[in-house]
C-alpha cells in the first residue's frame, strides 16, 4: 500500500487545487455581477449626517440613494412604518394642505430622518390617470407632523406619496416609500394616457429618451436635452443632482424613482444625462423629469412602454 501513497496524495492535491481554481473563478463571476451598476437597489444605509448634509455629488456612489429598493410604493405599511393621515379628502380649486405622520414600529411618531437629496421628506401626488404630478417637500413640526403644501387637484382620485430613510429606530438607513390614496369630490373626467414616445416638450425645451428597459432589470437610460435645436450645457443642480425622475405604472400607480448617474460639477450639466431604471413591472410608465435652468423649475413628462 505504501507504493501507491504518493500517486494518491498527488491526485488528491491536484483535485483539491483544481477545485479552489474553480471556487475562485466562480466567485469572481458572482462578485462582479453584484456590484454592476444599478443592480445593488436599496441595501446600503443611507450616511447622510444629521447636520444636513449630503456626502459627495456622485450618486452612482452614494449609499442609500438607489430608491428602486423602496418598493412599488403601494402600500401605508411597510417593515413596521406607517403613513398615517386623517385626510380622506382635499377640496378641488385651491390649495390644499396634506397633513400626515410617520410612525415607527412601536406606534410612535417618526421624528428623524436623514437627508435624502437635500430633503428628510419627499412627497409626491398624482391622480389615477397619471396625471396632475407634484412633488413637494414638506415640513415638519416637533411632534412628527408633516405639511406638505399643494397646488390646486382636480376631481378624482389621488394617490400620495411619502419618501423617506429614518436616522434612528430599527430602519435605520433604509429607504422607504409608502402611499395613501385621497378623494378630491366632484365630477371626474379621465385624461386618456399618451402614446409612448421617445420625445416631449416643455417650456420650449425637448427631453429625449433613449434607452429600452426591460421589466425587472436594471436598464441604462440617456435624457438629453435641447432649446431651439441647441444642446442646452446650463442645466443647475437641483435636489443634488442636473435632473430628478421619477414614474408611475399604468394602472396601478406603482412608484419608481429612477436613479441619477451623471456627477454635478457646477451649473453647467447637460446636454446628457445617465440614469438607471429599475421598472419592476411591464407596461406604460408615465416619466416625469425635472430640472432647473436660470433658476426656473421645468417639468416634463413622456410615457414609455416597458416589456
Amino acid at each position: 500500500m505504501s507504493a501507491f501513497a504518493p500517486s494518491a496524495l498527488r491526485r488528491s492535491l491536484v483535485a483539491a487545487g483544481t477545485a479552489a481554481v474553480l471556487a475562485a473563478a466562480l466567485a469572481a463571476c458572482g462578485s462582479s455581477d453584484s456590484s454592476m451598476p444599478g443592480m445593488d437597489h436599496g441595501t446600503h444605509p443611507s450616511t447622510a449626517s444629521s447636520t444636513g448634509s449630503v456626502p459627495g455629488t456622485d450618486h452612482h456612489s452614494m449609499p442609500g440613494m438607489d430608491h428602486a429598493g423602496m418598493g412599488d410604493g403601494l402600500t401605508d405599511t411597510k417593515d413596521g412604518y406607517t403613513l398615517t393621515s386623517t385626510a380622506a379628502e382635499l377640496r378641488a380649486g385651491k390649495d390644499p394642505a396634506y397633513t400626515f405622520r410617520i410612525t415607527g414600529p412601536d406606534g410612535k411618531p417618526v421624528t428623524s430622518f436623514a437627508v435624502d437629496q437635500t430633503k428628510r421628506m419627499h412627497f409626491y401626488a398624482i391622480r389615477s390617470d397619471l396625471t396632475g404630478f407634484q412633488h413637494v417637500h414638506p415640513t415638519m413640526t416637533a411632534d412628527g407632523t408633516w405639511t406638505a403644501d399643494l397646488t390646486a387637484l382636480t376631481p378624482g382620485t389621488w394617490r400620495a406619496y411619502a419618501s423617506f430613510t429614518p436616522e434612528t429606530g430599527s430602519g435605520k438607513g433604509t429607504g422607504f416609500v409608502l402611499s395613501r390614496t385621497v378623494t378630491v369630490p366632484g365630477t371626474a373626467k379621465d385624461t386618456p394616457l399618451p402614446a409612448a414616445a421617445a420625445t416631449t416638450e416643455t417650456d420650449g425645451y425637448t427631453v429625449n429618451v433613449k434607452g429600452q428597459p426591460m421589466s425587472g432589470m436594471a436598464h441604462p437610460l440617456t435624457v438629453s436635452i435641447s432649446k431651439d435645436g441647441t444642446p442646452v450645457t446650463d442645466l443647475q443642480p437641483y435636489l443634488d443632482t442636473y435632473a430628478h425622475l421619477t414614474a408611475f405604472h399604468e394602472g396601478d400607480e406603482a412608484f419608481a424613482h429612477l436613479h441619477p448617474e451623471t456627477k454635478v460639477t457646477g451649473a453647467d450639466g447637460g446636454p446628457d444625462l445617465d440614469f438607471q431604471a429599475m421598472l419592476a413591472k411591464p407596461g406604460n410608465w408615465r416619466l416625469f423629469l425635472q430640472f432647473q435652468t436660470g433658476g426656473s423649475l421645468h417639468t416634463a413628462a413622456l410615457t414609455l412602454n416597458v416589456g
